[in-house]
């Protein structure tokens, strides 16, 4: 005989909530112990348990990045939600629809171990919807209603004195009401879409970017169709890659991530127009990614244009507004250019890959990446840390689309995330295999959750750890200016024997010829290999170059 339904103000929550995701991370306590009681028993929702209430938050991140589905997690109150707080500051930064449930204070007030928990993540971004004994299916529908339609998250608290108590059976919630996709309105927007059409049927060397927002509203089949329309280069950002259709056309990430070749090419366009990118300052390459001649347009939803080099805004949705160029094309029987047909694009998109060894002894990371992703099964999803060594993944790993590169932690500039992003990709992903890219820094500052990782990706998932034996970027930015150094060192730890430890095998990459476990790893049925940890032994003396441009800027 089949268990009762809970009827406790946790259970409304957990049934409300269950209706709208299938996956929860995060870490059990007083505060949420009744929540994941009811999560449990009474429905099909996978809970997946971290060692870190952060990794919790980062996990769900990684998920919703890799799958496109609502996030959620789950803490305590108190110190098990303040550990999130910096997981949280990230989401919010990247505009992950999340949904937190923690447990709070009492409804009586504050206990000795209490904070105010509503201030808390107010002062990152994130507001907190508070559950009572009446109302906790309705408020729940209320938090995630908010969550997806601004894409940022949101706490949904459940005070400790009511988490237990009984509030009936579980009433029928309304559905969230979502906005739809957001149309250019008016006739001032309406003129600014003939004058964007205007550019591009005249242009002689149009360039297309895109962002990780013309991913979010689908809007590749209309972007490959304009890019045809006007025989445009396209590009992409970091969090956009793969958005274009026609990759022998795509001169693949811009900004600092970019080839040096494709960089040049992109300040020979005479009009560019960017679709759902923010157009940040490492995308823009400090303001020299395009021409000064150059005529930009920004399509985005922001209500203004986020870069001063702007000349012409769209507000809208980037599918509906490149639908609505690509018609405005047709209608004026526009011919396309023919300036990516005239230009060998696979020069341009070459990396260097290195000299092997650096002058200190130790490897080349360029070396590193270029071999790393010649053995790289092609079905894979790269979850990157923060670091200097971002730069080694993004510039040498492509992969398919959005969704297979997340970036946890680069939003908000942190670092100590990557582990437990291993968890959300693997799960969002379950027929690919998730390689984590992170350093030494950041690898140790998220240990607490390598046994999440190896855990949840065993057979599927390795991680590359570029060991330079210090924070990189500090000693690249100030190390460099004469301030002391030692507190940017880190003894050289053995991330192979820490990777054992848990039940991982790890390999010291010293030389290139130990990259080869790799090769022999990816033939092994997946069932019977061990998750790899790769310790790569890297000289910090080779600056990444998007590290390059900020030392620039810097000096």
């Amino acid at each position: 005989m089949p268990a009762p339904t809970p009827t406790t103000v946790s259970a409304h929550v957990a049934l409300t909530l269950a209706r709208h995701i299938d996956h929860v991370f995060g870490v059990m306590g007083n505060g949420n112990a009744y929540f994941l009681d009811a999560l449990e028993r009474s429905t099909d929702v996978h809970f997946t348990a971290v060692r870190h209430e952060a990794g919790g938050v980062v996990a769900a991140d990684a998920y919703h990045r890799a799958s496109g589905r609502l996030a959620a997690a789950t803490a305590t109150y108190g110190a098990g939600f303040t550990n999130t707080l910096t997981a949280l500051a990230e989401a919010v930064q990247a505009h992950v629809p999340l949904v937190l449930v923690v447990g709070d204070e009492p409804t009586s007030g504050p206990r000795p171990w209490d904070v105010d928990q509503i201030a808390l993540a107010s002062a990152v971004g994130a507001r907190t919807y508070t559950v009572g004994r009446a109302d906790a299916a309705a408020t729940t529908v209320i938090a995630i209603e908010h969550a997806l339609t601004y894409r940022v998250p949101t706490v949904l608290a459940i005070p400790y004195d009511v988490a237990a108590r009984d509030a009936g059976p579980v009433p029928a919630a309304p559905e969230p009401r979502l906005p739809g996709p957001l149309q250019p309105a008016g006739a001032f927007a309406q003129g600014a879409v003939d004058g964007l059409v205007d550019a591009l049927a005249s242009a002689q060397r149009p360039f297309l970017l895109a962002g990780r927002g013309a991913w979010i509203s689908q809007a590749g089949p209309a972007l490959g169709e304009l890019a045809d329309l006007t025989g445009a280069v396209t590009a992409s950002t970091a969090l956009g890659r793969g958005v274009f259709p026609r990759a022998e056309y795509d001169l693949g990430v811009t900004g600092g991530f970019g080839a040096d070749g494709a960089m040049a090419l992109v300040r020979e366009a005479d009009v560019a127009v960017v679709f759902g990118a923010s157009l940040n300052q490492f995308t823009m390459r400090f303001g020299d990614l395009f021409a000064p001649g150059t005529k930009v347009f920004q399509i985005d939803v922001t209500p203004a244009a986020t870069h001063p080099h702007v000349g012409g805004f769209v507000r809208g949705d980037a599918a509906v507004v490149a639908e609505a160029v690509a018609a405005g094309l047709r209608s004026r029987g526009a011919a396309p250019s023919g300036w990516r047909e005239s230009v060998d694009l696979v020069p341009l998109r070459s990396y260097d890959p290195g000299d092997g060894v650096a002058p200190d002894g130790r490897l080349d990371p360029r070396t590193v990446a270029t071999r790393i992703a010649e053995l790289l099964p092609e079905d894979r999803v790269v979850v990157s840390d923060g670091g200097h060594f971002i730069g080694w993944a993004n510039m040498y790993w492509p992969v398919a689309s959005p969704d297979r590169m997340s970036m946890v932690g680069t939003a908000f500039q942190s670092i100590g995330l990557g582990w437990p992003s291993v968890a959300g990709a693997a799960l969002a992903k379950p027929s690919a295999t998730v390689v984590l890219t992170t350093g030494d820094g950041g690898g140790l500052m998220a240990l607490a959750d390598l046994e999440t990782a190896v855990r949840v990706a065993a057979g599927r998932g390795l991680a590359v750890v570029w060991n330079d034996a210090a924070y990189g970027a500090e000693v690249n930015l100030y190390g460099l200016k004469g301030l002391a150094k030692e507190p940017m060192l880190i003894p050289e730890v053995d991330f192979a024997a820490l990777a054992a430890g848990v039940g991982a095998e790890g390999v010291v990459v010293r030389g290139l010829d130990d990259l080869d476990r790799l090769a022999t790893w990816r033939r092994e049925p997946e069932a019977s290999r061990r998750f790899l940890v790769l310790d790569c032994r890297i000289s910090g003396g080779v600056v990444a170059p998007y590290q390059q441009e900020i030392i620039r800027v810097n000096s």
